[in-house]
């Protein structure tokens, strides 16, 4: 059976000298792996090997989810050709297809995850705050896959953070997945701490975008912290996102 979607290549691997293995994220069917015959030919029916960001319009015929797809028509739409030119942005860009890889199962769709990444490829190719645009990903990639944290208030007790001083200590647990206020950080050994201004930007996700170079790497030093611990490894990547 012959199926049309809308694909983001995730990850491409050479099969032979003109066949590719890869693994589309799309719309409807959610990541799927599949094969690429004669991908690599001069003349192929994909307008040239299939790269990692290569989107568009695709037809795969997938008769067993357990066995690889063959991807037929891949109908590719104008590349991001500015990433070239801006390496902290494609190590942005690279660093959400491992995330949206390693957290997503096969044929379990996410059609506004798929909305929300190609969005992302398409604003950190057209402008800067790269970083921005990361973070406010990755929040929804969270949002989509069930494990958005509590950023609001205190996990614990439910206090509002807002409601407190502002000299008042914040952390965020990932074992408890979302911010920790000082009263109840000593029952999370895992706790990391964080700023009121950090605080103030992931309760309210206007600010991320007006926040300082400082804020912005607080806050991707803990996803990425709290990534580490969802996945139990570091995410590859995010040694060239994170600034000392």
């Amino acid at each position: 059976m012959l199926t049309k979607d809308l694909a983001i290549c995730i990850r491409a691997v050479d099969y032979s000298e003109t066949s590719q293995i890869l693994t589309l994220f799309t719309r409807q069917a959610g990541k799927i792996s599949a094969i690429a015959k004669g991908s690599k030919r001069p003349k192929s029916a994909f307008d040239g090997p299939i790269e990692v960001f290569s989107h568009g319009k695709i037809v795969f015929s997938d008769s067993n989810k357990e066995k690889l797809a063959t991807l037929t028509e891949f109908e590719q739409q104008p590349g991001f050709t500015n990433l070239a030119n801006n390496l902290f942005a494609l190590n942005c860009c690279f660093f959400a297809t491992e995330l949206v890889n390693n957290l997503t199962d096969d044929y379990d769709p996410h059609p506004e995850l798929f909305d929300s990444f190609l969005r992302f490829l398409q604003d950190a190719n057209e402008r800067r705050g790269s970083l921005v645009l990361l973070i406010l990903f990755q929040l929804s990639l969270l949002k989509e896959i069930g494990l958005q944290p509590i950023l609001n208030a205190c996990v614990n007790c439910k206090t509002s953070h807002e409601s407190r001083a502002t000299s008042d200590e914040l952390y965020f647990s990932s074992s408890a997945n979302g911010l920790i206020c000082r009263d109840c950080e000593a029952s999370f050994p895992d706790k990391i701490r964080l700023t009121k201004t950090a605080a103030n930007a992931l309760s309210n996700l206007k600010l991320i975008a007006k926040s300082q170079e400082k804020t912005l790497n607080e806050i991707e030093k803990i996803l990425v912290s709290h990534f580490t611990e969802i996945l139990g490894r570091p995410p590859k990547m995010a040694k060239y996102i994170l600034k000392d």
